[in-house]
This record gives structure tokens, sequence and C-alpha cells, in this order.
């Protein structure tokens, strides 16, 4: 597994920008140097992250989301396991 993050990523299992591998081992985003944990979806060179809008939801059970605009940081949660790292001869 690789420890580049993709530009774009969603949770929603029905977006063409979901990853499932990556969202297993945890991703977090800072957003214009805040750390976000409500985030639904992120790209990078936009610069934009959808937040849920508070509890609110759609007419088929989906939540609200807001785009907000600004500088996006992910990074993985968790430290690389050691079959990802690389072994040194």
């Amino acid at each position: 597994m690789t420890d580049t993050l993709p530009d774009r990523l969603a949770i929603n299992p029905k977006s063409p920008h979901h990853d499932a591998a990556l969202l297993e081992r945890g991703i977090g985003i800072k957003f214009n140097g805040a750390e976000k944990t409500n985030v639904e979806e992120y790209c990078i060179s936009e610069g934009w992250i959808r937040v849920a809008a508070g509890k609110a939801r759609d007419r088929f059970g989906n939540p609200m989301t807001v785009k907000l605009s600004g500088k996006v940081e992910p990074y993985f949660r968790d430290a690389p396991t050691p079959e990802s790292e690389p072994s040194s001869p």
C-alpha cells in the first residue's frame, strides 16, 4: 500500500471517489490548520471539503452537506505497517 493520499476522496460508497482500503487505514483532515472530524469528502487541488450540516437529512436519508473552501491537508492517522515499509538490505 502506498503512503500517498488521492487528490479527492469520499466516504460515501456510491461515490466514484470512494476507496474503502484507504478509509479503513484511517485518514485525518486538517482544514485551514484545524482538525476536522466530520468531513464527508475532500479535494486537495480545488481546496474544498464537504462537511455534514448538523443533523439535517435529504429525502433519501443522506446527510445534508456544506462545501467549505480553504487549505486541505489530509494525513494518515496511523503509522504504516511493517509490510508496507520498504526494507533496507
